[in-house]
C-alpha cells in the first residue's frame, strides 16, 4: 500500500495564537559552551492514564493520539541518539528521523514523540511500521517512519522538566515549525471541547486523543497529568501461550494473553482474530521454541500450548469484563522484545 507523507489534517478549525513566553535567561557570551544545567543521558518518560471520557475545562490541552514507537530525541551537536521508551539505542533503526535531528539547527536538545508510519490519509499505521522495521525481530531500518513530536525536555542548557507545559511547547514550536513535512513533526495541539474533539477523532478513523495539563509540569510515569481517550481500545499484552486448533490456518486458535500486575502474570483472556494463516504460522513457530510446562499463570486445558513470556503482542478490545478479561480481542502484531516496558499493567485499569 502506498503510504503518505503529508501530515494528518486538521481535526477542528485553529483557535486564536496562544501567547508566547519570554525566553528563561540568556547564555553566558563569555562561556557561550557551558551548559547552565547538564544534559541527561535519559529521562524516563510521562505515561498518559486511560480515561474512558475526554476531560474538561481551561486547564486541558489536546492532541492526536499516535499509534507507534514512543522514542526520545537526544541531540548533543551533531551526535544524534535515539533511545526507546525502555531504554534502548534504536538511532540505527530510524536513520531518516536522525538525520532530520541533526538538520533542525540545535545545539543540544531533547525531543519526546512518537515515531509512526502515516497512510494516505495521514492516520498512524502501528502495522506498516512494524513492516517497515522488518517485523519483531527484523534488522530493517525504517526509511518510512517519522517522528511526531510532542514536547522538549532539554534545550541549550535548560532543563525544561520543571518548566509548565505551555513554556516547553513555545520553545518546541520555535524549532519544530507547525505544517512541516519533513521526518520530524510537531504534533499539534487542538484548544477544542474535549468531547467534541473525541467525537471528531472517532469520526476520521483516529485511535483517540491525548489531554495534558498545561499548567503542570514534565513528570516521569503516570500522574495523572497526561491521559488517553480512546476510540477503541488497543494496548500491548503478553502472549504466553496458544490453543492448538487442526482446523485453523497455521494450527493456532487462539493466543492466551496475560498483562502486569506488580511483578506477576494475570491472565487477560484469547485473541483468536486479527491473523491470518501466514500470521499464525510464525507466530506457532516462535511460541513452539519458547515452550514451557510450566504457564506463566495457572491455566489448564489439553488444547492448550504454553509458552514462556516473551512476545508482546499489540491487541485490539472492545472492553473489559467484570473478571478482568478482554472483550472481542483482536490481533494487531508483535512489539519488539525491547519494548516490554509497554506491557499493559493492570494497576492503570483499576486506578
Amino acid at each position: 500500500m502506498r503510504r503518505s507523507s503529508k501530515p494528518a489534517a486538521a481535526l477542528l478549525s485553529p483557535s486564536e495564537p496562544a501567547i508566547r513566553s519570554a525566553r528563561l535567561r540568556l547564555r553566558d557570551a563569555r562561556q557561550p559552551d557551558l551548559p547552565f544545567d547538564p544534559m541527561p543521558k535519559r529521562i524516563e518518560p510521562c505515561l498518559a492514564v486511560l480515561k474512558p471520557n475526554a476531560p474538561a475545562g481551561p486547564d486541558w490541552l489536546f492532541e492526536v493520539k499516535w499509534d507507534g514507537y514512543r522514542l526520545a530525541v537526544h541531540i548533543d551537536r551533531q551526535d544524534v541518539r535515539i533511545i526507546t521508551r525502555g531504554g534502548h539505542d534504536w538511532t540505527h533503526r530510524f536513520p531518516s528521523i536522525a538525520r532530520a535531528a541533526r538538520q533542525l539547527g540545535v545545539h543540544a536538545a531533547i525531543l519526546d514523540g512518537e515515531a509512526v508510519v502515516l497512510d494516505d490519509s495521514g492516520r498512524s499505521d502501528f502495522g506498516a511500521l512494524q513492516m517497515s522495521l522488518g517485523g519483531r525481530g527484523g534488522k530493517r531500518t525504517s526509511t518510512e517512519s517519522i517522528l511526531m513530536v510532542f514536547d522538549l525536555l532539554y534545550l541549550d542548557g535548560h532543563d525544561l522538566t520543571g518548566s509548565e507545559l505551555s513554556v516547553s511547547r513555545h520553545l518546541l514550536e520555535d524549532l519544530v515549525v507547525p505544517g512541516s513535512d519533513g521526518a520530524i513533526r510537531l504534533s499539534e495541539e487542538v484548544e477544542a471541547d474535549g468531547v467534541e474533539l473525541l467525537e471528531q477523532a472517532c469520526h476520521i478513523g483516529l485511535e483517540g486523543i491525548i489531554a495534558k495539563r498545561c499548567d503542570q509540569p514534565y513528570r516521569s510515569g503516570r500522574t495523572g497529568d497526561w491521559l488517553k481517550i480512546k476510540c477503541f481500545q488497543s494496548e500491548s499484552f503478553m502472549i504466553i501461550g496458544y490453543e492448538a486448533s487442526s482446523a485453523a490456518r497455521g494450527g493456532i486458535g487462539s493466543l492466551l494473553l496475560a498483562a502486569k500486575r506488580g511483578h506477576d502474570w494475570v491472565y487477560v483472556g484469547e485473541a483468536g482474530t486479527g491473523f491470518n494463516g501466514k500470521d499464525a504460522a510464525s507466530l506457532r513457530s516462535a511460541l513452539d521454541a519458547l515452550k514451557t510446562k510450566t504457564p506463566a499463570v495457572p491455566l489448564k486445558g489439553n488444547n492448550r500450548v504454553f509458552a514462556q513470556p516473551t512476545l508482546i503482542a499489540e491487541i485490539e478490545f472492545r472492553g473489559w469484563t467484570r473478571e478482568g478479561r478482554l472483550r472481542h480481542a483482536s490481533y494487531k502484531g508483535l512489539r519488539e522484545v525491547q519494548d516490554n516496558a509497554a506491557v499493559f499493567d493492570m494497576d492503570e485499569r483499576d486506578a
